[in-house]
């Protein structure tokens, strides 16, 4: 998978064999199986998720898109007249929605995630220090001293990697100021998706966002000081969901006992799409 969709189909049709089987074994052979998506993803991206579920087992696929599935998790109530706002920073992307009466009202979804971050990171070691470094390498700086925000702490971390005029081992030391530096492109890139949500929400819904304010969800809202960011670009509450790393996964969990109502949902979706 890269960027939330299937880059390798027969390698994606073989992990979810793996998964459904861990799952059930052949019990679970023929199962329903609801998968999370990018709400961004095209119809043939879409195709190709069902078509490598249904290959590896499943009877019934049902996709849901990750902004619902992570307001479900955080106990959103999706359902009602009122508005909820939900950003998914995941690996690949990161998902803007505003959800009400069930549906996404209006979203966005940019490629940009924690992986365009690690690579952000590479690309300042490597035009600041002349040293090449692994990705690996970049996540760990970025979740020891990386930051959306001013922190007050002086931050330092030490990277190694491949000096790019000499070729052999080199370390150096890197604050936590230069990884924000870094970081600047992808942040400013999901703040801007934020903003056109905001720009596109109905009055009526914006103002329930004004009261209840901006949750956070995934591995990538774990970045120190993105919440602050967020208050201080878009000027709205903004908290994070009790466990954003697994809240995707428990609200697509939840889904699966709505799902006629995710079924109708999808089809809304759909002839919102094609409206588009």
């Amino acid at each position: 998978l890269r960027h939330g969709v299937i880059a390798d189909f027969e390698v994606t049709e073989e992990m979810l064999r793996h998964f459904i089987s861990r799952a059930g074994g052949s019990r679970f052979a023929f199962a329903r199986v609801v998968l999370c998506v990018p709400s961004g993803i095209t119809d043939v991206e879409r195709r190709a998720v069902d078509e490598a579920t249904r290959a590896a087992g499943a009877r019934s696929v049902y996709l849901i898109e990750e902004p619902m599935a992570a307001a479900i998790g955080a106990n959103l109530p999706v359902a009602d007249a009122v508005a909820s706002m939900v950003i998914d920073i995941g690996g690949g992307t990161t998902e803007v929605a505003v959800i009400a009466l069930g549906g996404m009202v209006v979203w966005e979804s940019i490629r940009v995630g924690g992986y365009e971050m690690d690579e952000a990171i590479v690309d300042y070691v490597k035009n600041s220090h002349k040293l090449m470094i692994g990705q690996e390498t970049a996540e760990a700086a970025k979740i020891e001293v990386g930051s959306a925000w001013p922190m007050e702490e002086i931050a330092e971390t030490t990277v190694a990697g491949r000096d790019l005029i000499t070729g052999l081992l080199r370390r150096v030391t890197i604050s936590g100021a230069d990884v924000r530096r870094a970081l600047e492109g992808p942040v400013s890139r999901i703040v801007t998706a934020v903003k056109d949500t905001l720009e596109r929400t109905p009055p009526e819904l914006a103002a329930d966002l004004g009261v209840r304010g901006i949750v956070l969800a995934g591995g990538g809202s774990l970045l120190r000081g993105i919440d602050e960011r967020l208050r201080d670009e878009v000027g709205l509450p903004v908290q994070m969901v009790e466990s954003p790393l697994t809240c995707v996964a428990v609200g697509s969990g939840r889904s699966l006992d709505e799902l006629e109502t995710l079924d109708r949902a999808a089809k809304a979706q759909r002839r919102s799409r094609s409206r588009r």
